[in-house]
């Protein structure tokens, strides 16, 4: 897999796959700053001003000031980058799960934008776009040569309006060429349903401003019926979000002042631990949506389904949960982005994302270019085969574990691994899954018979009631 050069989120402006600290503070001034490097800044504003004077072209200030800003950022990490006007906005407004646009995860790679991954019900999704797509041209202009915001912004546009993307497919001989009709995208972040009756299924999509209050609400509906034998969180392709909402989704599961995640950087502001507390999960005056959670949910028995897809937020809820030993870990390696990020203002209505602390599991293990090992390893099919996904120590400048010492001790799992490799493909009745086709990846459809994963997760599940019923 070829690593990205830049990496960037969306059309539409989401915000996957980042963990961020949305407190719009701007960095306090330290009593003792650091001295500033007069040599390195003189020869800054000679390059700055050799581009003035012998530029082939007039070119603004203010341009080459932001293009200064943004070659800064972006050079740090993969995390770390300039926001705009317009990615600014859409940061503020993807965070609150609505935005516009097509759908699509995106970065850089070779000149081209790539795909990482399409949100699920959007205009991408629906119309088959594919992660590891290379889009080449947006309607009539070529992608080389442009930028990953350029590339974005024309992807942005009115509700209702169309664009054709030409696509470089692995495995087809020609171009594959899609037309998309933007439109305004309203993400639901949660979704649940309740399987054979007795065991609830909760999906995360990604992590937004209302998701925990949201999980709260839709285990209620899950418990309406009656008691639950078990349940899966399923985290699956979850990019991440917001780290008060990571630990709100926590605190349904966990006990009152229970450690969810802690983060250390370089300043004091970036060093904190976050516990079950409502001043650790709740923004502003916001009533506790925990005093409607379901007693019981602090006690069913789970199973929490994570992949390759699944990065930030996902990451910091699974780390809880197994180290805690509160569910069991199913599925493949998590992504591995164990950092986190500030938004910092900036004067004319810009911003700059900068990476300011790493974060950590209850336990203390860092997962940055790791990623969560689960319990029970599970690929995708019977067969053994997941899909070829992208991670983070794939990333060009990616910050590395820094607690790399005893590897074999920090990635290892709090429990025990059960199953170092897939299960043989169970036999199946006739006219169950063989004859209609098998068992297949997760896909759109909610909680599906054909998702091996989560098959696996119901019959664990059934297995832990027999035990206890014993």
């Amino acid at each position: 897999m070829g690593k990205l050069k830049q990496t960037g989120l969306v059309c539409a402006g989401l915000v996957g796959g980042v963990l961020i600290s949305l407190q719009f503070s701007a960095m306090a001034e330290k009593e003792a700053r650091a001295s500033l490097p007069v040599e390195e800044l003189r020869g800054f504003a000679e390059i700055f001003n050799a581009i003035k004077q012998g530029y082939v072209e007039p070119i603004e200030d203010k341009k080459l000031i932001t293009h200064a800003i943004s070659g800064m950022l972006s050079n740090l990490d993969p995390h770390s980058a300039y926001l705009d006007v317009d990615a600014f906005k859409d940061l503020q407004t993807t965070t609150q799960g609505e935005f516009g646009g097509l759908g699509i995860e995106v970065g850089m790679e070779d000149g081209l934008v790539k795909v990482i991954s399409p949100i699920e019900d959007t205009p991408a999704d629906r119309a088959g776009v594919k992660a590891g797509d290379l889009i080449f041209k947006l309607d009539d202009k070529l992608v080389k040569g442009m930028t990953l915001t350029d590339a974005v912004k024309l992807m942005r546009g009115k509700p209702k309006t169309q664009i054709k993307l030409s696509i470089l497919r692995k495995g087809e001989a020609q171009p594959v060429e899609i037309t998309l009709t933007r439109e305004i995208i309203k993400v639901q972040s949660v979704k649940s349903k309740l399987i054979d009756e007795q065991y609830g299924y909760l999906r995360i999509t990604s992590f937004q401003e209302n998701t925990a209050s949201s999980v709260v609400k839709h285990l209620g509906d899950l418990y309406k019926p009656g008691s639950l034998k078990g349940l899966v969180l399923d985290l699956r392709n979850d990019p991440g979000g917001l780290l008060n909402s990571a630990v709100g989704v926590s605190a349904a599961f966990l006990p009152y002042e229970t450690l969810v995640t802690s983060t250390d950087g370089r300043v004091p502001d970036a060093k904190h631990q976050y516990y079950v507390t409502p001043g650790d999960y709740l923004r502003g005056n916001r009533d506790d949506f925990i005093k409607g959670l379901p007693v019981e949910a602090l006690k069913v028995p789970m199973v929490v389904l994570i992949n390759g897809g699944s990065a930030s937020a996902s990451e910091i809820v699974a780390g809880a949960l197994q180290d805690h030993k509160r569910a069991v870990v199913m599925g493949t390696p998590s992504f591995g982005k164990g950092s986190v990020q500030t938004i910092i203002p900036l004067p004319g209505s810009t911003a700059i994302k900068l990476t300011t602390a790493r974060y950590f599991t209850p336990s203390g293990r860092s997962i940055q270019a790791k990623g969560i090992v689960p319990d029970i390893t599970v690929e995708e099919t019977p067969d053994g085969v997941s899909a070829t996904r992208l991670r983070e120590a794939d990333l060009t400048n990616h910050l590395e574990n820094n607690k790399d010492g005893n590897s074999d001790k920090e990635a290892a799992p709090a429990q025990p691994k059960l199953q170092t490799k897939a299960p043989a493909k169970p036999k199946t009745a006739p006219g169950k899954d063989e004859e209609d086709g098998g068992f297949e990846p997760p896909g759109r459809e909610l909680a599906s018979k054909k998702d091996y994963q989560l098959n696996q997760a119901i019959n664990l599940l059934k297995g832990l009631q027999i035990m206890q019923n014993k």
